[in-house]
Formats: structure tokens, sequence, C-alpha cells
């Protein structure tokens, strides 16, 4: 069984790559650089580009199964070329946020695309829905935790049920490896409903120093992520958070139902990712 993961270098695509090299499957991964992709030995690294459909056609030959990560431009024709080359199975990274029919979810419509694309296609597929990355942290706040060791962000009790991209990809791997998954669409979230202050205070656990949590109204939140993020997607940052104050978002245990390991807590996460909260050398001093 030969798989190929598009997306290998990113957060979820290592985890991936990394579990299907465990499972005893033949790995390609695509990445724009491999001299730089760094994945185990035994992978077979190609260079390609899914916003350049063509440049898959070399890695697709031959392959059975497809981890296919998100990029609507070009949905249709990567999964024609994957259906050419004879790949039976495709699983989608896709977003719990393809459930939010309004029309006005920036996010949702993004994987919607590539959904559409797949199931048309008439090869086999399963999607992977996970809800908010814990990830999405990193961008978010780590900045200004590694520079001040202070949080900033509006609605502090809204809880969200962060998941760890190495459940994700959990999913992903049985989904791709075992059958029994054809046509599932699989909703994905972490294992506990945990405030963003309650985030902020685990994070300081795994990094063994304090952190503090400087509420802000959604106003002064709207204009510090529009830096560095569009207006639609700071839109439903804000939404969010704001709905998940009187409707808190509940826990599913998809990841144990289908991996048969309970989901990891935001704790484990942020013991995972210490690293990358740690204070710089200009904070430090600064002190």
């Amino acid at each position: 069984m030969t798989v190929l993961v598009t997306g290998a270098t990113g957060a979820v695509g290592r985890h991936v790559v990394d579990g299907l090299v465990a499972a005893g499957a033949q790995v390609r991964a695509l990445t724009r650089n491999p001299a730089a992709a760094g994945l185990p030995a035994g992978v077979e690294v190609f260079e390609g580009d899914l916003e350049q459909p063509r440049t898959l056609t070399p890695a697709l030959e031959g392959v059975e199964k497809l981890y296919l990560f998100p990029v609507p431009a070009t949905a249709r024709e990567v999964v024609a070329l994957a259906k050419e080359a004879g790949v039976r199975r495709i699983v989608v990274l896709s977003s719990s946020s393809v459930l939010d029919t309004s029309g006005d979810n920036h996010s949702g419509e993004h994987h919607r695309t590539v959904e559409q694309a797949v199931e048309e296609s008439g090869i086999d597929f399963t999607f992977v829905r996970p809800d908010e990355f814990a990830t999405n942290i990193l961008w978010k706040w780590g900045h200004s935790i590694r520079t001040e060791g202070v949080v900033r962000a509006p609605y502090g009790n809204a809880p969200r049920v962060l998941i760890h991209e190495a459940d994700v990809a959990a999913v992903a791997v049985t989904a791709l490896v075992e059958d029994g998954h054809t046509g599932q669409a699989y909703v994905v979230t972490g294992p506990e409903a945990i405030t963003q202050a309650a985030q902020v205070e685990a994070i300081a656990e795994a990094v063994g120093g304090p952190l503090t949590f400087e509420e802000i109204t959604p106003d002064q939140a709207r204009e510090q992520m529009g830096r560095f993020m569009p207006p639609p997607v700071v839109e439903m940052v804000l939404g969010y958070l704001a709905d998940a104050i009187d409707h808190p978002p509940v826990p599913v245990d998809t990841v144990e139902k289908v991996t048969g390991r309970p989901a990891r807590t935001f704790a484990q996460w942020a013991a995972d990712h210490a690293d990358d909260f740690a204070r710089t050398t200009e904070a430090v001093g600064a002190v």
C-alpha cells in the first residue's frame, strides 16, 4: 500500500507521515522544499505544490491512497489527477466549520469546496473535520507570551474544545490504513471544554512560570488581530468566541471511537509545545 501525504511538513502532515510509517505503509510525502523536509528515513519525498497540480503527477504514480491538504482553488484538478493515477481512497483534512451553512463562514466555504470536489469524483473518501486546533494559539498568543508573559484576548470565559494536531492525524491515519471509514465525516474535538483563561493557566504550568491573562474588548481584539488576519477570519473568530459564552461547545469522543485511544488534553498539548512558548533572550534581559 502506497500513500501520498500532501502538506507533509505541516503541523498535521508530519504526524500523518509518522503514523503511516509506524503502521508499515509505503509513504510518499509532497513538499515544496524536499531538502528541508526532515522526514523519517524510508519516506519518499517528492517536490510538488498543490497550487500547481501538474507538479503532483510524478508523486501520484502508483499511489493507492491520498491524504489531501485543503487547497480549494485547485482541488478539482488535483482530485482529477489522483483519479487518473488510480487512487482509490482520499482522506481529506477538512474542518467542522463546513457544518455552518450560513454562507458567511470563510473557513466553511474554503473546506466545503474541497469536500465537494472529492465527493463528486466518485473516489472513496473520508472527511476529517477538526474543530479549533490548539496550535492556533501559537500564532495568536505565542509572541506576547514569549516576550511579555502576557495574553491579551476578549471573552476570557469562552470555552473551546481545542484539539491536539496529533489526534487529528491519528484519525486520518486510521481512515487511511483501515477499512470501514468510507463515506464518513468525522468531527474531531479535544476531550474537554476549556476557557481561554484556563488555557493560559495550563500553558503557564507547562512552561514553569507565571503568565497573565488580560481581558480586552472585542473592538480592541479586532484591531489587534486585523494586523495579521483577513477581516472575514477576524469576524469568524470573534463570532465563535462570543457564541461560546452562551452556547458552550460540547466535546465529542471521535478520537477514541476511531483510534481506540482517548484524545489528548489541552494540558498535554501545552506540555508538548512548552519550548514554543519559552521566553526570548530579549524578554528575559528586560525583566
